[in-house]
């Protein structure tokens, strides 16, 4: 009985360690990512911003650049420029599936006395479509979304929502992480499967000059 209840005990003690393994594994930073992160994100979005006020004029006050989806988008190409949801594929074919999906789905689904269906339909056939297509990118829920509760004049826009703000903003969040995130030892965006540290920054940046063995997502 006391052999069964040390072994019992030492099986509680290595899972508690490997609990607290997984958990610091997943919460640790480093502070110096970070701050590129902040940096990144800042730089891009303020792109964004900066077009729009080039823009704005009070008798278009709610002209469309700078839309709440590009902030997830930052998170991710910025926040984590190596994982697969940031990768240009999923980042511009499931921007763009979404939009199209949003659209389409306001213009033929939408129902006034049944606000909340088309708002769920498209993000549900977006998710699907992206599923379908390899091309998971999260921030697609919300550009589908945007597509069917956003203002009067982004529902007025129609199919020109795909072009911009998605479009639009997308390519300058992808030069902008191009761009950034390069400048660090660190990270290569778009990620590829080698050694980053050594890689120059020009090698980095023109990354379709150069044949590199490239990671399936």
């Amino acid at each position: 009985m006391p052999i069964f209840a040390s072994m019992k005990k030492k099986k509680l003690k290595k899972s508690l360690q490997k609990a607290r393994y997984i958990v610091y594994k997943e919460t640790r930073h480093n502070p110096t990512d970070n701050a590129w992160s902040f940096f990144g994100g800042f730089l891009g979005l303020s792109t964004i911003g900066i077009l729009q006020g080039l823009f704005h004029t009070d008798d278009n006050s709610d002209i469309l650049f700078l839309i709440g989806a590009f902030g997830a988008t930052s998170v991710i190409l910025f926040g984590n420029p190596h994982g697969p949801f940031a990768q240009p594929r999923n980042l511009f074919l499931g921007s763009l599936i979404s939009a199209v999906i949003g659209v389409t789905v306001y213009k033929f689904f939408y129902i006034e006395s049944m606000i909340w269906f088309s708002p769920a339909l498209s993000v549900s056939l977006a998710i699907l479509a992206m599923q379908y297509t390899k091309t998971l990118h999260p921030p697609g829920g919300a550009i589908a979304l945007i597509a069917n509760i956003g203002s009067d004049e982004i529902k007025s826009m129609g199919y020109f929502y795909v072009i911009n703000p998605i479009l639009t903003g997308i390519i300058i969040l992808f030069v902008m992480a191009i761009l950034f995130n390069n400048l660090s030892k660190n990270r290569v965006y778009p990620y590829r499967d080698e050694e980053i540290r050594p890689l120059k920054y020009g090698e980095k940046v023109y990354f379709w000059k150069k044949e590199t063995k490239q990671t399936e997502f």
